[in-house]
């Protein structure tokens, strides 16, 4: 905990704004009513390790997994040097990382200052389309994943600020809706960067060692808060 308790209430505050900020940019941005109009999806900001700090509204499932899908992209990515500045990820795996299934695409993008990762921002959301046997990808008739439509397994989408086209025009040629999938998939790109920007933002004003005791002392107050509703049942 830090020595000036009013600031680290501030900065836990404003790491809680951040993802109701983020939940904003991804409806204001996306192009599918699935996602502006239903919300199916959610928005998070996590620790360096995977920690879920803050979260948007959304769907309380979705919310359950963005942790989950920071800490297996670690273990995809262990070795120093591996995730770098202007890193963005991309995964919908429904077998590790809290997957669900092909439809809900997960962005990450790692926040650094300097050379040190510090946070992730995260969002969750259900493509209207990522290809597969039937329109809209999801289908009771579907006897495998490979008629579920295109699996991104922890890929890079952005390596040190670089988008890769080459996955971009994989998901065009594959998908119904082109137009509205790929503006999913920069909609997530664009809600993560305002939530790694307004990180940033905090670390400018107040210091990296109060935002990241800040963050250690949301979460120690999250579990003291956990552990005394356990104590009442």
């Amino acid at each position: 905990m830090q020595d000036d308790p009013f600031t680290t209430e501030i900065i836990k505050e404003a790491l809680v704004a951040i993802g109701d900020e983020m939940f904003a940019a991804l409806i204001r941005t996306s192009m599918s009513p699935i996602i502006y109009e239903t919300t199916d999806f959610a928005v998070g900001a996590t620790d360096a390790r995977g920690n879920l700090l803050a979260q948007g509204n959304g769907v309380t499932g979705f919310l359950a997994t963005l942790d989950t899908a920071v800490q297996s992209t670690l273990l995809h990515y262990p070795a120093p040097g591996d995730v770098r500045p202007g890193d963005i990820f991309i995964t919908n795996s429904p077998y590790e990382g809290g997957g669900t299934h092909l439809s809900d695409v997960v962005i990450l993008l790692p926040v650094f200052h300097g050379d040190r990762l510090i946070a992730w921002t995260v969002n969750k959301a259900h493509w209207t389309e990522v290809g597969g046997a039937f329109a809209g990808s999801a289908s009771t008739q579907s006897t495998d994943i490979y008629q579920e439509g295109l699996h991104f397994r922890f890929l890079k989408l952005y390596e040190e600020g670089q988008i890769n086209h080459g996955i971009v025009e994989i998901i065009r040629a594959n998908v119904r809706l082109p137009d509205s999938t790929i503006g999913d998939l920069h909609a997530g790109v664009a809600a993560c960067r305002v939530g790694g920007n307004r990180v940033l933002e905090l670390v400018a004003k107040y210091g990296r060692a109060p935002v990241l005791g800040a963050m250690d002392e949301l979460l120690d107050y999250g579990e003291r808060m956990t552990r005394a509703a356990l104590a009442r049942l």
